[in-house]
């Protein structure tokens, strides 16, 4: 003989719990749409991100900054400004980084340029294919003399890629990290930038410059309706609550 169900397994949740529950989802809907809010205003600061290196790309080159103004050069301010610098550059102590381009997998070909004042800024003078990674298979473009390189000032990028570390000892590369690269060259008083070279032709045809790809994700639309939406999602719960709450109490 089954044993009858008691009434406390039947008795609903008391009105506190179902007041905490409420209480609960709104500070829930809360956060959601806070988190929504937030990527609308990340939204607004990709967009000038995008418009403020629009304009440094297309602008009219400035002179890249001197020692003088090394400590002041960021991200923020500075990264994609187009720029020129005047040089010789040190051939004999180019660095090869591993590259992956529209033109295929091969190495960016990193230079000192020895500035009139003593001081160097590495350029990357572009891509070769790794069948060309010898100087000696393209010597016409190993430019003499004093060179004007025009171009895009970009930050160092430390320590390696993200599947692969810099290995100094070994003289492998794969990413532009101007400081270990500096180091490893035996170089001083080094910008602590380096300029991306466009796509003016160098004798030879090699290195090709002019590759930079300036991509910014922009997702953050798409945060925002997911986050809002999830926030709708979670106020209609607690109106369907309220609403079995109201015709509950309508028949207490």
């Amino acid at each position: 003989m089954s044993k009858a169900p008691s009434d406390k397994s039947e008795r609903p949740p008391s009105r506190a719990k179902r007041a905490i529950f409420c209480v609960c989802l709104v500070l829930l809907a809360a956060g959601l749409a806070a988190l929504g809010t937030w990527q609308v205003q990340r939204l607004a600061w990709k967009r000038d991100l995008i418009a403020q290196v629009d304009q440094r790309v297309h602008a009219a080159p400035l002179p890249a900054p001197t020692q003088a103004d090394w400590a002041k050069v960021n991200a923020a301010d500075d990264e994609y400004r187009r720029v020129s610098a005047a040089g010789t550059l040190a051939n004999d102590k180019e660095t090869l980084v591993y590259a992956s381009t529209a033109l295929g997998p091969g190495y960016w070909v990193m230079t000192p340029l020895t500035l009139a004042d003593g001081t160097a800024v590495l350029v990357n003078r572009g891509f070769v294919p790794t069948d060309r990674r010898d100087p000696a298979t393209r010597r016409d473009g190993e430019l003499s003399g004093i060179v004007e390189i025009t171009g895009l000032m970009r930050m160092s990028e430390p320590k390696g890629s993200l599947l692969q570390s810099n290995d100094l000892a070994a003289d492998r590369w794969y990413s532009r990290d101007v400081a270990a690269i500096a180091q490893k060259r035996g170089l001083s008083a080094v910008a602590p930038y380096f300029i991306d070279a466009d796509a003016a032709a160098n004798p030879g045809g090699l290195p090709v410059g002019g590759l930079t790809i300036i991509h910014f994700p922009n997702n953050h639309l798409v945060y925002a309706i997911t986050w809002y939406g999830l926030a709708a999602m979670v106020l209609a719960l607690l109106v369907f609550i309220l609403r079995g709450e109201t015709g509950r109490g309508r028949r207490e």
